[in-house]
């Protein structure tokens, strides 16, 4: 009870962050020049009319005035209509759940890929510290930290791609291959070694250096000392006593990167092509597809709203004082 009394504070306080992001985006997008018409026009070659601009400006809701037409959106959301895009000539859900699988896989695939392995690498440093593996392991965060991911990208395609021929350069599968079942997925999984790769170093870095200053700090608490006075073998000490709680600080950086992630996602996916919501919303911004834009804003925010609902639950479960009214 307890925990899902957390989980319906925490919901109900997503709605008005929802409602914020969207009305916030649909304002900052109007100051933008141009619209979808626009766009549309200069798709035709330019060849467009005034008569017919202003017809479909009035199809497409545009000619009313901002409140009306941010209004007329929410409506339409609470109705689970994210509108049509005229860019692509179909519903914005359509386009946007044929894109969202290839970004939940990179972002699934990266963020456990970071998390994972920046834990093991942190806790060696912690347990080597000042020694050569912890100094090897911080150098080898702070490269990852401060290289551009694009950089990575093209770096990982060139030597991976072009000169060992090991894995794709860019796509999310070989469509022309016909792939079905488990030889699909291997397909699908090669093809997201690199992007995961390139994803996920920045966000290891991040994850390593906060897992080590976590264990340093942990291992000089008065309940680690206690628990090796009473004689507990250190493989113990530090699985269910050490390691449990410096877990806390990563377990809270999940939710916070997640949104960090998705945004990450934008560059990445331009460079290995992969069809994501990344490269639609960059391919949204570039045609003035308004519409497609905040149905992207909407299910990215969801994410967001979702992943750090199930930290919330997972923190409240690695530490029983949460939502007890102890001390956090």
């Amino acid at each position: 009870m307890r925990v899902l009394s957390l989980a319906a504070r925490r919901l109900a306080a997503s709605l008005p962050t929802l409602l914020i992001i969207l009305a916030g985006m649909f304002l900052l997008l109007q100051l933008a020049p141009g619209d979808t018409v626009d766009a549309l026009i200069a798709q035709m070659g330019g060849g467009g009319d005034a008569a017919m601009a202003e017809e479909l400006r009035r199809f497409y809701g545009l000619d009313l005035s901002i409140p009306a037409q941010l209004g007329n959106y929410l409506w339409r959301l609470i109705r689970f209509d994210l509108g049509f895009s005229a860019i692509y000539g179909k519903p914005v859900a359509t386009v946007i759940f044929e894109r969202l699988p290839a970004t939940l896989a990179l972002m699934t695939a990266a963020l456990s890929f970071a998390f994972f392995v920046g834990l093991v690498l942190g806790v060696i440093a912690a347990k080597r510290v000042n020694g050569w593996p912890d100094t090897v392991i911080s150098t080898l965060g702070l490269i990852f930290y401060a290289t551009p991911s694009f950089w990575f990208g093209l770096m990982a395609i060139v030597f991976f791609s072009v000169h060992l021929q090991w894995l794709p350069a860019g796509g999310f599968e070989d469509v022309a291959a016909g792939l079905t079942g488990f030889a699909r997925i291997r397909d699908i999984a090669a093809h997201l070694v690199l992007p995961t790769l390139t994803l996920g170093l920045i966000f290891l870095a991040i994850y390593l250096r906060i897992m080590r200053a976590s264990m340093l700090e942990v291992l000089t608490l008065d309940f680690v000392r206690t628990a090796r006075a009473k004689g507990l073998d250190e493989t113990r000490v530090m699985l269910r006593h050490v390691l449990r709680n410096a877990m806390l600080p990563m377990v809270t950086l999940i939710g916070l990167q997640a949104g960090t992630m998705l945004g990450g996602s934008v560059v990445v996916e331009s460079v290995f092509s992969l069809p994501g919501l990344g490269r639609l919303a960059y391919e949204a911004v570039v045609q003035r597809d308004l519409n497609t834009l905040l149905g992207i804003v909407f299910i990215s925010a969801l994410l967001v709203i979702f992943v750090n609902f199930l930290v919330d639950l997972l923190y409240a479960r690695l530490d029983p004082r949460i939502g007890t009214g102890g001390a956090p």
